[in-house]
């Protein structure tokens, strides 16, 4: 299936690690150029380079904290001038699993408030910044990496994820008449490092060991397996083509089947 992403450019932040690091090869394979975003400048260099060379495609380091708009905004300009245009976004930069994920007797405020301005308010303001890149050429792609706490009762920080979605939704009406579409992903269970801590967490206030809270995971999950960041990145890819072009402002589970709730 050709994708016809050749020559596009792509911005993703949260792009050297994890699903975003697997986002930045897939766009990379397909020829798109891509701007990866994180805060720490060093780490940000090298996976530049890796998948540069993996890929024969210009990766460009762009360091900013996305919950600053003047860094956000410099940035998006930094990469229009390098590579002449951005038709691309995704958005994942945040904190693993989130900050505030204890009852209320234990919850930060100010935990929950970074988790927000950093998730949400940081995707808020990629967005802005990029989307008046891409009015000018009429077409772009806004991806946003939302999280399956936004469907549950469980963490606190499920509501940035909720937040998420409404940004989503909100941006697709906006931005739809300009030939922008705007879509969430909820990834579940993901082989990431991040994943890791969470099972060595999960088992220290369990009494179990990390290999048994992943296997318990991979119980409920009716594929019984943890997810790879590839299989996030294919769908982010395909979002990110024409033949997605019909799809805007909705929210998509790639987790294996774990969400047990209907949503029509």
């Amino acid at each position: 299936m050709d994708l016809k992403l050749k020559g596009k450019v792509a911005v993703v932040t949260g792009g050297s690690l994890g699903i975003g690091r697997a986002i930045t090869e897939a766009l990379a394979a397909e020829g798109v150029r891509v701007a990866i975003v994180a805060r720490s400048k060093d780490a940000l260099q090298q996976a530049a380079d890796a998948i540069g060379v993996a890929s024969g495609v210009e990766i460009l380091a762009a360091p900013a904290d996305v919950s600053s708009t003047e860094q956000v905004e410099a940035m998006m300009e930094m990469v229009a001038k390098r590579f002449g245009r951005i038709d691309i976004l995704v958005n994942g930069a945040a904190h693993p699993g989130g900050l505030v994920r204890s009852e209320i007797e234990n919850a930060d405020p100010e935990g929950l408030l970074q988790d927000i301005n950093i998730k949400v308010v940081g995707y808020m303001r990629c967005a802005k910044a990029a989307a008046s890149h891409m009015k000018r050429n009429q077409w772009g792609r806004i991806i946003n990496i939302g999280g399956l706490t936004g469907r549950g009762s469980k963490q606190l920080s499920g509501m940035r994820n909720v937040a998420v979605c409404h940004l989503t939704k909100t941006l697709s009406d906006q931005l739809g008449p300009s030939g922008i579409t705007v879509n969430v992903i909820h990834p579940g269970v993901v082989e990431t490092p991040h994943i890791h801590e969470l099972y060595a967490k999960e088992a220290r206030l369990q009494g179990l060991t990390p290999q048994q809270i992943e296997a318990n995971y991979c119980k409920v999950t009716p594929i019984r397996r943890v997810l790879q960041p590839s299989e996030i990145a294919d769908v982010a890819l395909f979002l990110a083509s024409d033949r997605a072009a019909a799809i805007t402002g909705e929210s998509i589970a790639v987790d294996g089947g774990i969400t047990r709730g209907i949503y029509i």
